[in-house]
């Protein structure tokens, strides 16, 4: 082994300078076709992009600075003593999006299908680590066949040393995964432990143990599709957050998501300039909310009216539909919305949409970006497969994230706001900043027809005439409503701050977002709440 290293350092002292160069330049070169031009080409077949490919696409054009590209593994079991290429199957760096540092990795399908050996690994902690000193976003491109087996138990112990960083690195810096071919096995559980996780519709998929496995143990015969892919994800688990067609949109995506963050926990999410009127008047508005109280509208046709540009970026589309989750700019300064949505289940709460909106909510609330929430809500959704599912458990999750948020938030309550449902939705009692409502709102401890079927029941029981029934009921709903099922009743105790005109919206929130804009509110000394999981 010495001589050999001997007449290669021999080899070397005889180069002049041009030809250490041109070595240089070969090598660089040899790195950049990773595991050669027919394994590219066969990455082009599959309908997939190349590792740098992804980068070049990702960031600003001539921004990326490569690290470590002459790495090789160090195996020399399994044959792999002669199979070493330049980069090791993972290029990494660091780079810019609109100017603004972000480091990334992309994993090389065309070396060893991507898979993840001991220096891999140490590739991708070696960016993770300068991006939490330095302060900056992580990027993650995943297309890995899992661990590399020749590795063995260094392979997994890879994987542990990124997912400390991924825990260490949560609510400093935003992390985004992205999805663009295999994903399996313990690779997954990096994406799982990041911010935002993109899949593309035809190329990828994530899964613990694959088909066979499942097969194998349980007997069940199921697709690589039905079992991890993007579908099932986006609409099934939650896991992703975002859906794409092809890969450029995933990364243009990216380059969106990104504008509405901070680089960090420390920083503010970055303004804009904005020329689209504070004051525009939304006349729709005024009339959006149907006359019956139980017939749905769309929320997003809300949000879209009062957001900038009535550009809206929604996050877990096809997921918990009953809830609207996304990003958006009021004035140009990025908020995060939440909303209750009544054309989906009637905008009640369940599991999935309590985990879904608090999730969003704790993201926000760690890289200080506002949160605006309108609010929809008849209750929480009853039944055994709820609270078998553990619905009391979920629904203080969302009650624990905004309970907990110190950014500003601002409320908005659009028309229903009943029990507990009103508790959990941003109330002034879980530390809402600014409660407004419409004058069509509705806030009390339930509708009118539940409510005047427990304090009337017995009133009810007793009028035998069919029509004069009906009658009672009506009336007595009428009074309720006029009584307690409005906004007037908690706008009296402070519970809301104003009772606005719905075309007036956008001013008031925007309003409200610059007032707060300075808003400390540190909490108790504490090492973390136990947020019920």
């Amino acid at each position: 082994m010495r001589t050999g290293i001997s007449q290669r350092n021999n080899i070397y002292d005889k180069m002049n300078s041009q030809e250490r160069i041109q070595q240089l330049l070969d090598f660089r070169q040899k790195a950049r076709l990773g595991g050669g031009d027919k394994r590219i080409e066969d990455q082009h077949q599959k309908g997939k992009l190349t590792a740098r490919e992804r980068i070049t696409l990702l960031l600003d054009e001539g921004s990326f600075e490569e690290y470590d590209m002459f790495v090789t593994h160090r195996t020399e079991d399994f044959g792999l003593a002669d199979k070493k290429f330049l980069s090791d199957g993972v290029i990494t760096g660091h780079g810019t999006i609109e100017g603004r540092v972000v480091y990334v990795f992309a994993q090389d399908f065309t070396v060893f299908g991507g898979s993840l050996s001991e220096t891999f690994a140490q590739k991708i902690c070696k960016i993770m680590d300068q991006a939490m000193q330095v302060g900056a976003p992580g990027i993650g491109i995943n297309d890995s066949g899992g661990a590399r087996i020749q590795e063995g138990v260094r392979s997994l112990a890879g994987y542990a040393e990124i997912f400390e960083r991924n825990i260490l690195a949560s609510g400093v810096i935003p992390q985004i995964s992205a999805i663009f071919g295999p994903c399996a096995g313990g690779a997954v559980y990096s994406p799982a432990l990041t911010d935002f996780i993109i899949m593309s519709r035809k190329s990828s998929y994530m899964f613990v143990t694959g088909p066979k496995v499942a097969r194998m143990v349980t007997g069940e015969d199921i697709s690589i599709d039905d079992l991890g892919g993007a579908r099932v994800h986006s609409t099934k688990s939650g896991v992703a957050h975002f859906v794409v067609e092809e890969e450029k949109e995933g990364l243009d995506l990216i380059r969106k998501l990104l504008s509405f963050m901070p680089q960090n926990n420390l920083e503010e999410p970055p303004q804009t300039e904005c020329d689209d009127p504070i004051d525009r008047l939304e006349d729709d508005l005024n009339d959006i909310i149907p006359e019956s109280p139980n017939h749905p509208y769309d929320v997003k046709d809300v949000i879209s009216r009062v957001v900038d540009y009535h550009d809206f970026l929604e996050v877990h589309e096809a997921y918990a539909k009953n809830i609207v989750v996304g990003f958006a700019k009021f004035g140009g300064m990025p908020a995060g919305i939440v909303a209750n949505q009544p054309a989906y289940l009637a905008g009640v709460l369940d599991i999935e949409a309590s985990r879904k909106a608090a999730r969003f909510i704790r993201f926000c609330d760690a890289f200080n970006i506002p949160v605006v929430t309108f609010v929809d809500v008849p209750g929480f959704l009853p039944g055994s497969a709820q609270e078998y599912g553990g619905i009391i458990i979920h629904g203080a999750k969302l009650m624990f994230a905004y309970g907990e948020a110190s950014v500003p938030k601002v409320t908005v309550t659009l028309r229903k706001s009943y029990g507990g449902a009103h508790c959990v939705m941003s109330s002034k009692q879980l530390r809402g900043d600014i409660n407004y409502a419409w004058p069509t709102a509705e806030i009390a401890v339930m509708g009118p027809q539940g409510a005047i079927e427990v304090l009337e029941g017995k009133a009810i029981s007793e009028i035998a005439d069919p029509q004069e029934r009906k009658d009672y009921v009506a009336k007595k709903e009428q009074e309720y409503r006029s009584k307690f099922a409005n906004p007037y009743e908690a706008a009296r105790y402070g519970y809301l701050d104003d009772v606005i005109e719905p075309r007036n919206t956008r001013f008031r929130v925007i309003r409200a977002l610059r007032t707060l804009s300075t808003k400390k509110d540190p909490g108790p000394m504490k090492k973390h709440g136990n947020i019920p999981l």
